[in-house]
């Protein structure tokens, strides 16, 4: 058992709030592996990911050519050098904050690993800033979340995605999240994301435990572990609200609730069995 597995979630919390607090800025709790934006740094990881959703994308129809959109790019914006090594025309990369890591270095290894599994790769070694290896591979990077959604062009994205992430947006701004990439799609654009349920203070349903008032409080939200509790079919009935056609679908089960239901807080006791042992799902959402 690891050392974190074995610290109460009650502990976790108060932990989380308390370093929250200090007066540092992201980069230094990246480098004490502290509130990560999960593994988007680490090249073949990366490269996972992309591939992961360009091939759901493909598989519903993406082109060739495509213009793409990623929420949530979290630590590095390797995704750019990816999307361009498979084919995007221009690729915006939007997140709520700049957590990505603009250490040159970094961004050679992702071209390096491209290139030794023979993709086309834009030429940046002799690039001197983040920003110019952005420029080579057409992609933007933007760091005002919702804000800067709602600025892209409608009806210019032809490929959309995130991954791990839609669980993050804020209550408040999930269904105006989900309105907005309907809107920025062309007719036939395709939206692929995979989406984890968990809590993220051990992987079960303690985050269900507290009310709503208590776990949307700023101080909650703002500490590393915030997750807005929409569970999977009222997830699936907001895509639906936004325009979206549901193409694929894929849920992924526990066997049995990691969590007492009994435990959880009354607004989450009510739902069924069935649906609380979702803990994550994959989806490709379609715009005809």
């Amino acid at each position: 058992m690891s050392l974190s597995s074995s610290i109460p979630w009650q502990a976790k919390i108060a932990a989380k709030l308390l370093l929250a607090r200090l007066p540092f800025d992201y980069s230094a709790w990246r480098k004490l592996r502290i509130f990560r934006h999960g593994s988007m740094n680490l090249p073949a990881y990366a490269h996972s990911v992309f591939h992961t959703h360009y091939r759901a994308a493909r598989a519903a129809g993406l082109a060739d050519r495509y213009v793409a959109l990623e929420l949530g790019p979290g630590d590095s914006l390797f995704s750019a050098l990816i999307a361009h090594s498979y084919g995007a025309a221009k690729t915006s990369l939007i997140d709520v904050g700049a957590f990505a890591d603009f250490e040159l270095a970094a961004y050679h290894r992702m071209a390096d690993f491209l290139s030794e599994r023979h993709l086309p790769v834009a030429s940046i070694h002799d690039a001197t800033t983040v920003e110019e290896i952005l420029r080579r591979c057409n992609s933007e990077y933007h760091t005002q979340g919702l804000i800067a959604l709602g600025k892209v062009d409608s009806d210019s994205i032809d490929f959309l995605w995130s991954h791990a992430v839609l669980e993050h947006v804020r209550l408040s701004e999930f269904a105006s999240t989900i309105r907005e990439s309907f809107r920025v799609l062309r007719h036939g654009g395709i939206a692929s994301h995979c989406v984890d349920l968990r809590d993220h203070l051990g992987g079960r349903l303690n985050h269900l435990r507290l009310s709503q008032r208590l776990w949307e409080h700023p101080l909650m939200a703002r500490s590393g572990f915030y997750t807005n509790r929409i569970q999977y079919s009222q997830m699936l009935q907001i895509f639906g609200e936004a325009g979206f056609r549901i193409q694929h679908v894929k849920p992924k089960r526990w066997p049995q609730l990691p969590t007492p239901k009994h435990r959880l807080n009354s607004t989450f006791r009510q739902l069924d069995d069935h649906e609380l042992m979702v803990h994550g799902f994959d989806v490709v959402l379609i715009k005809d």
